[in-house]
């Protein structure tokens, strides 16, 4: 079975996630129709809507108010698919998901103005719940996210990171959405601080291992599954977390310092990937987000044991186990 559309969340939130399809769709009215098709497209691609399902899942784990909670799930999934546009054109890739990116079809100046758009909709979108704290975490994770990129684009390529260096890059990438999303419900329940920084924290939880699975998929998985090139991380001079407990495991491995230098070097790439493949790094990169899973698991306990529940520790199980 699929494991993607064996996860409940699909049928629980069926009308929930239809309506936060409607409200991003919506953008594609607000530009020419030549690029409202291509826009369509990338909004349909979205793939799995972990995202706006954990908004909604947490408003039922909550008990919040549904029609607070859709327009933010709606504003949360429109803020991921704008961070995509753009890291696309700064990546320069011309695929994702095994799709065209937009900057595939277009020039530099309309992708970027297509991405402002889609952070301006996102905006638009999380003022709707009415809610100023919301609104001010909307845009604190906005700016981490941001921040994130800036420093990934001056110092993160091409470079060494510490383990340190390493999370914070992840948090801003992926995990900062994650734990927005998961204290949505709390936040608009008006539930108690504690209990919104545990649903915070659950989300950076699933986030940082969500990422890092992310990462190892990159040097285990196909080039067809993912949709890009293998290892194309460390062809672009990023260095995530299987690289850094290889070179812990291997240090007398001084292959990484010239890939660095030059990344283009497709046989060294090479033999590096399948080296670091074959070693212990993997399953000691994993083991890491299954404890991470582990941790923020137990920060679910005090909840009622639901059909919601079950539902995202569904997929904070996934998060882990999607197929190499």
């Amino acid at each position: 079975m699929n494991q993607q559309n064996g996860l409940q969340y699909r049928s629980l939130l069926k009308a929930e996630l239809a309506e936060v399809e409607t409200r991003l769709l919506e953008v594609t009215s607000a530009v020419p129709s030549h690029i409202a098709g291509m826009l369509q497209e990338i909004i349909d691609s979205g793939g799995k809507r972990l995202r706006p399902a954990l908004v909604l899942l947490s408003a039922h784990l909550c008990q919040a108010p549904l029609m607070q909670a859709i327009p933010i799930a709606a504003a949360i999934e429109m803020l991921h698919t704008a961070t995509l546009v753009h890291d696309d054109l700064i990546d320069g890739a011309t695929l994702r998901r095994g799709k065209p990116t937009l900057n595939a079809h277009l020039s530099a100046t309309p992708t970027v103005l297509a991405g402002d758009l889609l952070f301006a909709r996102a905006a638009v979108m999380a003022t709707e719940a009415q809610n100023l704290q919301l609104v001010r975490r909307f845009s604190a994770t906005l700016e981490i996210i941001c921040s994130g990129e800036l420093n990934q684009f001056f110092i993160g390529r091409g470079h060494l990171p510490t383990h340190d260096e390493y999370e914070r890059r992840i948090f801003s990438k992926t995990a900062s959405l994650f734990a927005l999303a998961m204290e949505t419900g709390p936040h608009l329940a008006g539930c108690p601080a504690q209990q919104i920084a545990d649903l915070a924290r659950f989300g950076a939880l699933l986030g940082s291992a969500f990422q890092i699975t992310d990462d190892v998929l990159d040097f285990v998985s196909n080039e067809a599954t993912l949709g890009k090139p293998v290892g194309s991380d460390l062809q672009q001079g990023l260095v995530t977390l299987p690289v850094l407990v290889y070179l812990q495991q291997h240090p007398e491995d001084t292959r990484l310092a010239s890939l660095l230098r030059d990344p283009a070097d497709a046989g060294q790439l090479q033999g590096f990937v399948t080296d670091l493949h074959t070693s212990g790094a993997i399953a000691a990169t994993m083991a890491i987000a299954d404890r991470r899973i582990e941790e923020a698991l137990t920060l679910l306990e005090p909840f009622p044991i639901t059909p919601y529940r079950r539902a995202i520790e569904e997929i904070a199980t996934f998060a882990v186990r999607r197929p190499y």
